[in-house]
């Protein structure tokens, strides 16, 4: 059996869905495209980063200003004390030049020769030092000595802070402590016993502070047959040589 087939004509054949052509002519480029709605402007997604940048680049920016304020500021002050150590050495060096050259200049030593009725007395001290000495047989010292850098002040009562004071006292050794009495129980003046180095067998009493008013210092006093013999200096300037040149070389006879 044979089917028959009907003829078709393709020209007047209908797609199932409509067909749409461009309205440009052929070979134009049509007026518009369609738009991809995953290709939209999105202008934050470059803002946002500008911003960091940004800021990025200002707080960079502050923070390398503050370091370098800070290296200077830092530089400066090294500079500073670098400058102020060096300063001080120097300052230093030179004091201590100073003090050489003013311990040599005290040598030779000279020296105080007393009476022999007064026990012979044999005090050293140094050369760049001038001497005032009294000695009387009559009055309440019979030995009266000051001793000072370069010239002796005048001899006034009070005001001049000696060196060095040589006395021997007509007091006796106890009435010549009784003075200081009330300043050692105010601790004014602090009192010890003492030996003089180079004569074995005395003993007497060294007194440091106020041993004359308003004028701290350090006196010595030994009993010295029926007198007192008091070696004093009064002034903490001098103690380094009262201790070291002046005690350190004393002699006398009992």
């Amino acid at each position: 059996m044979i089917t028959r087939v009907n003829s078709v004509n393709i020209s007047t054949m209908q797609p199932n869905q409509p067909y749409q052509q461009y309205a440009n002519p052929p070979g134009q480029v049509p007026d518009y495209l369609p738009v991809n709605p995953d290709k939209k402007d999105r202008p934050w997604q470059f803002i946002i980063p500008l911003i960091a940048l940004s800021v990025l680049f200002l707080g960079t920016t502050i923070f390398a200003i503050w370091a370098f304020n800070s290296r200077q500021q830092y530089k400066n002050e090294s500079d500073k004390i670098t400058a102020k150590a060096v300063a001080l050495a120097v300052q230093a060096e030179s004091t201590k030049k100073d003090n050489e050259f003013t311990e040599k200049e005290k040598s030779p030593l000279k020296t105080y020769k007393g009476p022999d009725a007064y026990g012979g007395l044999d005090v050293s001290y140094p050369k760049t030092w001038a001497a005032y000495i009294a000695q009387s047989d009559r009055g309440t010292s019979p030995i009266d000595g000051y001793f000072h850098p370069s010239y002796v002040p005048a001899v006034v009562n009070g005001g001049t802070a000696y060196a060095l004071r040589v006395q021997v006292s007509n007091k006796s050794y106890a009435e010549e402590l009784k003075q200081f009495e009330s300043k050692v129980k105010s601790g004014k003046v602090v009192i010890g016993a003492y030996s003089p180095k180079n004569v074995p067998g005395v003993s007497g009493s060294r007194l440091n502070g106020e041993i004359i008013d308003k004028q701290k210092g350090s006196m010595v006093v030994i009993p010295l047959r029926d007198k007192t013999l008091k070696i004093s200096t009064e002034s903490q300037e001098f103690l380094g040589d009262f201790d070291n040149i002046i005690l350190e070389d004393l002699k006398f006879t009992p």
